[in-house]
């Protein structure tokens, strides 16, 4: 693998031996460690752990584990309060949430050039299995994690429980959502994208005005992106929903910039992307095989739950055409280009291939825009959002090609702010076409504020587009169960989110059977009333370096 700084790959190089040495000798990490790191402070005068932790990408036998120390985790330069020098961080995997069953430990360093963010990937794991994690560093230590690995290769795991959340804006409301989410215990989470808002303070809010706010600038530097990220973990929902189950994470485009897409030719943009992916890997559980090297990063990836199920995790920013036709739902000929690509050549070969050569029960594709056609001109002209696949039908026609084959294929879409249900066909105009598949799109955790029922132009859609089957517009997350025989799916909602303490619940329930495509809906509850808007709150400020 390669290491953009030198440095980098010396500091890992000596964490590895540490662990080593600690494991052949019998000395404890945290002391082989700090041999090793010789100059670090023993112990920091405030807490460092104030981002939380977190696990991410299992395999049957390895996990990522993560976490950032960042005493001042506001603090203008990035750096998070920490000293210029590489810090041991011992960790720890048990079979039990007070880690007495322990069967992993190590050390590892957190050095400056990545913020102080730590990234293990603890192998040697049973397959299937809970296990609990936890990192202590300079006389702290950090809340414990829960994490699993996937089910034994070859095997076909009685049930999945998977949770799926997109589009959180700080400003917008309370994270109430990751919470709840948090609250379920799910085995796996995917989050499709805008992990966070790149805005500046009070430019882009919602009707009652906003409820908190951003800390900082529009974010352009990689300084910029640490503190965004900090923010966004300093809350406590969130950090609870990733102390709750392994993370598979995706960015769309607010990670970055607000819709862009591919390309790095102006070198004012490829500076600010190099920030933000840069930033992006800081601070979410992703592998080494994920390490941007300037303005690219290895997101794309696929994860077997046994036989039950493979997730595809797609990218499509890093390679996909500009935009054509203007931004908002518009008629545009131009979608219809040949060489117009979402996903670029060498992805979308990539997951032709592994559909093809998939032998699980259900395919999931996790990706980040709406898939399924969504026009909004009630007669016989298009207007569709060339953000979406319907800005680029050819990507969509070949993902849809490799469909046929495919014996249960069901795209899971975030970037929506609003829950849909769709089924997938390969002409969304006819309401007797063959099923290919069927869409499950997440609401947001909170962009557009508290939202309601059901967006004003929801009856001209459903009337334009007889695949589409649900539409909800408040916020919250979706909760897929899958077992061999069928896909459920929650869509769970929280009736506000501009205060606190909203209850969640499934606001609609639809199913699919093996080897059917039909979305059946199985329950369905009226929306409860909108919640008076709560005063705004303001960020609070660090007290600096």
């Amino acid at each position: 693998m390669e290491f953009p700084e030198r440095l980098s790959r010396r500091v890992v190089l000596a964490g590895t031996a540490v662990s080593a040495a600690a494991a052949v000798t019998g000395v404890s990490a945290a002391a082989a460690a700090g041999a090793a790191f010789g100059g670090a402070p023993a112990r920091l005068r405030r807490e460092p752990f104030t981002l939380g932790v977190a696990s991410g990408d299992p395999d049957a036998h390895s996990v990522v584990l993560w976490t950032r120390l960042a005493p001042e985790p506001l603090a203008p330069d990035g750096r998070g309060g920490m000293p210029d020098r590489p810090v041991a961080v011992a960790w720890v995997v048990a079979h039990d949430a007070a880690l007495r069953r322990v069967v992993r430990r190590g050390t590892a360093p957190a050095v400056p050039a990545y913020g102080h963010s730590v990234h293990v990937e603890v192998d040697g794991l049973a397959p299937g299995r809970e296990y609990f994690y936890r990192f202590t560093a300079l006389g702290y230590a950090s809340a414990v994690g829960r994490t699993r690995t996937a089910p034994p290769a070859g095997s076909l795991p009685g049930a999945l429980r998977l949770a799926v959340a997109s589009c959180a804006q700080y400003e917008h409301g309370y994270f109430t959502a990751y919470g709840a989410l948090a609250a379920q215990l799910p085995d796996l989470v995917l989050h499709l994208g805008d992990y966070l808002y790149e805005y500046a303070p009070d430019t882009h809010l919602p009707p009652y005005g906003g409820v908190r706010g951003h800390d900082g600038p529009e974010t352009a530097t990689l300084a910029d992106y640490r503190r965004r990220h900090a923010q966004y973990r300093t809350d406590p929902d969130l950090r609870a929903a990733h102390a709750a189950a392994p993370w598979l994470v995706v960015f769309d485009d607010h990670e970055v910039a607000n819709n862009w897409a591919g390309g790095d030719a102006d070198p004012a943009f490829r500076a600010r992307r190099s920030a933000a992916l840069r930033a992006y890997w800081e601070h979410m559980p992703l592998r080494r095989t994920s390490l941007p090297v300037g303005p690219h990063l290895q997101l794309y990836r696929r994860l077997r739950w046994g036989r039950l199920a493979t997730l595809h995790l797609l990218d499509t920013r890093q390679y996909r055409s500009p935009q054509a036709c203007g931004p908002g739902f518009r008629a545009c000929p131009d979608a219809a280009a040949p060489a117009r690509t979402l996903t670029g050549a060498a992805q979308e070969r990539w997951l032709r291939d592994g559909l093809h050569r998939s032998a699980a029960r259900w395919d999931l594709v996790g990706q980040q825009v709406f898939f399924g056609q969504r026009d909004r001109d009630p007669g016989p002209a298009v207007a569709t959002r060339a953000d979406s696949w319907d800005g680029y039908l050819a990507s969509r026609a070949a993902v849809l090609g490799a469909f046929d084959a495919v014996r249960n294929p069901v795209v899971l879409t975030g970037d929506a702010h609003a829950h849909w249900a769709g089924q997938l066909a390969h002409d969304f105009r006819d309401p007797a076409a063959r099923l290919v598949g069927a869409e499950l799109v997440c609401t947001s955790v909170t962009s557009g504020g508290d939202g309601g029922d059901a967006a004003p132009t929801a009856d001209r859609l459903f009337g334009a587009n007889p695949h589409l089957r649900f539409h909800n517009d408040q916020r919250g997350y979706l909760l897929a169960t899958l077992t061999p025989a069928t896909l459920t799916a929650d869509f769970q909602v929280v009736p506000y989110v501009s205060r606190q303490g909203a209850p969640a619940y499934s606001r609609a329930r639809y199913a699919l059977a093996d080897r059917d495509a039909t979305l059946h809906p199985t329950y369905l509850r009226p929306v409860d009333p909108p919640a008076p808007v709560a005063r705004r709150v303001q960020p609070e400020k660090h007290r600096g370096t």
